[in-house]
């Protein structure tokens, strides 16, 4: 094998020498712009993980005060309605109109807690229940008696009871 007549030729060493520069100096200005774009990539990376930190921390600083507030606002909230149910009425035979006159006049005498403090009308709970418990009514010449079964204390106070026959 012989050499090509291209290497010895002036033009083509200058031709392939000016390339190997040309590739040194662009991979140099390539190096230099690669370096200086990921050094602006890292210096907005420490400003976002800055930002970031400050936004974790000023979220804390918005839940407790989110906390704090909504222990304020539980502890001023008080009874909007009442629900009372008389839960085995049909079982004695009694129609839903004489249920709901029942439900009703339950609601006449409690009624005196709306727009009270919940925490207020839980400790005074056992009266509640007294109130309710002690009243007798005469439905078809029989007496009865209502039992508490069970009472949810929250904005609105939900009552179900039961009618025992004496």
């Amino acid at each position: 094998m012989r050499v090509p007549p291209y290497a010895r030729d002036p033009e083509w060493q200058r031709f392939f020498a000016g390339a190997a520069i040309g590739a040194i100096i662009s991979w140099v200005v390539f190096s230099q712009i690669f370096g200086i774009l990921q050094e602006k990539q890292v210096r907005q990376l420490n400003v976002q993980r800055e930002i970031i930190a400050q936004l974790k921390h000023d979220l804390n600083i918005w839940q407790q005060d989110y906390i704090e507030l909504n222990k304020e606002n539980k502890k001023r909230l008080t009874i909007q309605s009442i629900d009372v149910k008389v839960i085995n009425a049909q079982s004695y035979g009694i129609d839903t109109y004489t249920a709901f006159r029942i439900e009703e006049d339950i609601k006449k005498d409690i009624q005196h807690i709306t727009a009270k403090d919940i925490e207020t009308v839980y400790k005074s709970k056992e009266l509640l229940k007294k109130a309710i418990e002690n009243k007798t009514y005469i439905i078809d010449n029989r007496t009865y008696h209502l039992h508490i079964e069970t009472i949810l204390f929250f904005t609105n106070i939900s009552i179900e009871l039961k009618l025992k026959q004496q």
